[in-house]
């Protein structure tokens, strides 16, 4: 599957954590608030972001199988400063090919972020498929939905936007991926398999003063755009240089849709 570096997840992880819908996460820990113990596996962990974000949350007995392909991330994921009840686990795993083992644990609960929207309706399937044998809740955050919105307004910003989500939908090491379309169809899945549905929006609110941020996430626009093919160079480039003047000037911001959800099937409702 395709990597993401340890650089832009730490740029990113204020925005994450910021992002993420409080209705969705206090319906996550109040799922597990009597529980004795905690068992948490995390799909695609990354750096550890959600393990941050969750586990203050969380009873104070917990495990944590950090589950990624990339053995530098998981290295830094397995150094995430945590309580002394927290045992951590890192495990690499492709889960393109891997995710019947990955699923193969004991676990409480099933994470995800920013995962959804790169996979295919085949992964999907499977994946739905696998939780629901298994009983297990699953809470899958940050899963990007299409909505861009840029200030000030750009007239080129309907065609970059339209040629980023186009690349959204392209192989991202799962076959072609769902992209804008991922959230709607896991809640349709998880729903076809009989599972409770908790749903909100958690949108990057990216301010004028985040001036990293936007110059990183512009030039990976322009960088998909280009990969795409149809828009022209010359136009690319010009967009991206009245949008890094924008963010200069301290007027630009940013917001990006995304969608979190916490799926639970009919034995835990």
């Amino acid at each position: 599957m395709t990597g993401f570096s340890a650089e832009w997840l730490a740029l990113r992880e204020r925005h994450d954590i910021a992002a993420r819908n409080p209705d969705v996460l206090a319906a996550v820990t109040a799922s597990l608030e009597s529980a004795p113990s905690v068992h948490v596996t995390d799909l695609a962990c990354g750096a550890g972001s959600t393990l941050r974000t969750l586990h203050a949350r969380l009873p104070a007995q917990q495990h944590w199988d950090l589950i990624d392909n990339d053995p530098a991330l998981l290295a830094i994921a397995g150094r995430t400063s945590v309580p002394e009840d927290i045992e951590l686990n890192t495990v690499q795993f492709d889960l393109s090919r891997d995710l019947d083992t990955a699923l193969d644990r004991k676990t409480n609960l099933i994470t995800i972020s920013a995962l959804l929207d790169l996979v295919s309706l085949a992964w999907l399937d499977r994946f739905l498929r696998q939780v629901a044998v298994r009983a297990l809740p699953v809470y899958a955050a940050l899963t990007y939905d299409g909505r861009v919105d840029l200030s000030p307004i750009d007239p080129f910003d309907t065609a970059m936007i339209a040629a980023v989500n186009a690349h959204q939908r392209t192989d991202k090491g799962f076959g072609p991926a769902l992209g804008p379309t991922a959230a709607q169809a896991a809640i349709g899945g998880f729903e076809a398999q009989g599972y409770a549905i908790i749903q909100g929006q958690s949108d990057w609110m990216i301010g004028p003063n985040d001036h990293a941020m936007q110059i990183e996430l512009l030039a990976g626009w322009a960088g998909t755009a280009r990969e795409m093919g149809t828009l022209s160079d010359a136009d690319i480039t010009g967009w991206l240089t009245r949008r890094k003047a924008a963010v200069s000037q301290k007027p630009s911001s940013i917001r990006v849709g995304h969608v979190d959800v916490f799926a639970t099937p009919r034995a835990m409702r």
